[in-house]
């Protein structure tokens, strides 16, 4: 079976739609930028987001925000540490905070990255200095935490620990960079260690050490597995005990990988920026009693190249911002590599990177410069459904937009801000 018609049999047979009025985690209830909000029919052309509030307390940093128990959570720094912070859904008032290191952690770029993860009464965060706790959802109390420096873990580059951490059945998992800890498991409930996986091979392309990514989950060639995009390129680990199961270098870069990679049944989309920086389509195959990882195209990085910000998978389509720092919307089709428009110039308001989330049938991209721009998400042609300004913005704008409940979340900086859609 060629790669467009598997692809278009797994889209048939796999395509859902979540009807929680949640955001549990980084990048929705499902970890792929879809809002559970799908009968939404936007355009901003003819009516704009409204603003309902905006408060302040969430600290510096970047991370976006996760919805769950009637309560916003997200982690910041402030009162001279990093923090993970709650607050009330209905108008942004502070519930709880709880530091979580000494001090501010020294790297670039200071701040939070990480988006918490919601299971039940449990919240679980990563510190950008390198350690995972597990927090009571209601009180904010420390229930366990690990440091990764117990597994000699390190980053490719300076800018600080960005996961947000995988809730997975009866483990929580994150990304050390340790050399025979890349990815832990660890219990949920008691921060017992269940296994780790070994790093990749040092030879080719990028650096030693975790990226700026988040794990999914593949069940590529009837084997579960986590995927995800580290200083040597992307990974595949088995679920079962953490092995090593393949490994894709020519994705890395030297500097920062940071996209989530797209896991579509026993494919994986990748990207990344920089120098090194493309997108490929890499097809994962038994092998023995492994897995191997096979390219099925390369798209240099004049084609296409996610800086950061994500990519969203709509059916056979992905959308995403292209470009080193630019952020053009563009659209490729998985099955063939061909893009169907954009990747050059082709951008309303806004500019730099953009983190994009799926709202219906609209994107939303919020750019580095605060702008958001609704565009319709249809391989036929670039749509442009409205931009707006936001109320407020400061520095480089890089928390991704939460919608869930009619409602958009936008996190910047030591503001969170609530729009009614």
């Amino acid at each position: 079976m060629s790669p467009r018609a598997a692809l278009a049999l797994l889209f048939c047979l796999s395509a859902t739609m979540a009807s929680a009025q949640d955001w549990p985690q980084w990048r929705g209830p499902n970890r792929d930028g879809h809002s559970p909000d799908t009968n939404l029919e936007l355009d901003w052309n003819e009516k704009s987001p409204r603003l309902l509030w905006m408060v302040e307390g969430t600290g510096s940093g970047y991370a976006s925000v996760s919805i769950a128990n009637g309560m916003i959570y997200t982690t910041g720094n402030r009162d001279g540490a990093q923090c993970a912070i709650a607050m009330s859904l209905e108008d942004g008032k502070p519930l709880w905070t709880r530091k979580l290191t000494e001090e501010n952690p020294n790297h670039g770029y200071p701040g939070s990255r990480c988006t918490p993860s919601v299971d039940g009464d449990r919240v679980y965060v990563i510190t950008s200095d390198g350690s995972i706790a597990c927090l009571d959802a209601t009180s904010g109390k420390i229930k366990w935490s690990k440091a990764f420096k117990q597994w000699n873990g390190s980053m490719m580059s300076g800018w600080g620990y960005s996961e947000s951490p995988l809730v997975d059945g009866d483990w929580v998992l994150c990304t050390p960079g340790g050399p025979d800890a890349m990815i832990v498991a660890l219990n949920k409930m008691t921060g017992e260690e269940v296994w780790k996986s070994a790093a990749p091979a040092s030879d080719g392309k990028g650096k030693d050490g975790a990226g700026y990514s988040s794990i999914a989950i593949s069940q590529a060639a009837g084997v579960k597995q986590y995927v995800t995009l580290v200083g040597r390129g992307v990974i595949g680990v088995r679920a079962s005990d953490g092995k090593l199961l393949w490994n894709y270098n020519r994705v890395a870069n030297r500097t920062a990988n940071i996209p989530t990679p797209i896991c579509v049944g026993d494919y994986v989309f990748c990207s990344s920026g920089y120098g090194d920086g493309g997108s490929a389509l890499v097809k994962l195959s038994k092998d023995g009693d492994g897995v191997k990882a096979t390219e099925e195209y390369w798209l240099d990085k004049r084609v296409l190249q996610n800086h950061h910000g994500g990519m969203v998978r709509v059916g056979d389509f992905i959308y995403c911002g292209h470009g080193h720092n630019k952020g053009f919307p563009a659209c490729v089709e998985i099955a063939t590599g061909k893009l169907k428009w954009g990747g050059s110039k082709l951008r309303g308001l806004g500019d730099g990177s953009a983190a994009v989330a799926l709202v219906g049938k609209n994107l939303i991209f919020r750019y580095q410069t605060g702008e958001l721009a609704l565009i319709e998400a249809t391989p036929t042609g670039y749509e442009l459904r409205g931009a707006i300004k936001p109320e407020y913005q400061k520095g480089k704008t890089w928390a991704h937009p939460v919608i869930c409940g009619g409602k958009m979340y936008l996190r910047e900086q030591d503001k969170l801000m609530c729009y009614q859609l």
